[in-house]
């Protein structure tokens, strides 16, 4: 009589096995379905239909600046005074945000984009122009379809 295949496995390593196996397939898994969307806009140029997408707002790092610059008094001492308080009261979040905005006005320049909004598939595809975040995925795909 022959053992079953996983008798001689011990049951938490299946499971261990199981689990890992599960954990590798759904991250493959939404790596190859969900193509890297990216959204370049500024405040005055509004999307539709952005869905998960990370969209950047070139606009974004001044609109920060202008946030903690306002209501500051004429005397550049104090000025500064009350900016750093702010920046402290902000804590971590408000540094988060900062860098962020930052990052994604580089990231845009490393792609050259040069007009808004643009929407970005995979860092190879763009339209420029469209607001409507899934018209211009659906003109992406549309033209991937026709290449070889």
């Amino acid at each position: 009589m022959t053992a079953p295949l996983f008798s001689s496995i011990p049951r938490l390593r299946i499971t261990r096995i199981a689990c890992a196996g599960g954990l590798l397939l759904c991250l493959l898994g939404q790596t190859a379905s969900a193509a890297d969307v990216l959204v370049v806009t500024d405040s005055r140029h509004p999307l539709q239909s952005a869905g998960g997408a990370r969209v950047i707002e070139l606009d974004l790092p001044e609109r920060i600046e202008a946030e903690l610059a306002a209501g500051l008094p004429n005397d550049p001492s104090r000025a500064a005074a009350l900016v750093q308080q702010r920046l402290r009261d902000g804590g971590q979040a408000l540094q988060r945000r900062i860098g962020s905005a930052y990052q994604g006005v580089a990231d845009a320049w490393g792609l050259g984009i040069v007009k808004v909004p643009a929407v970005v598939a995979d860092r190879r595809y763009v339209v420029y122009g469209d607001p409507d975040v899934t018209r211009a995925l659906a003109r992406i795909e549309a033209h991937r379809r026709t290449q070889p």
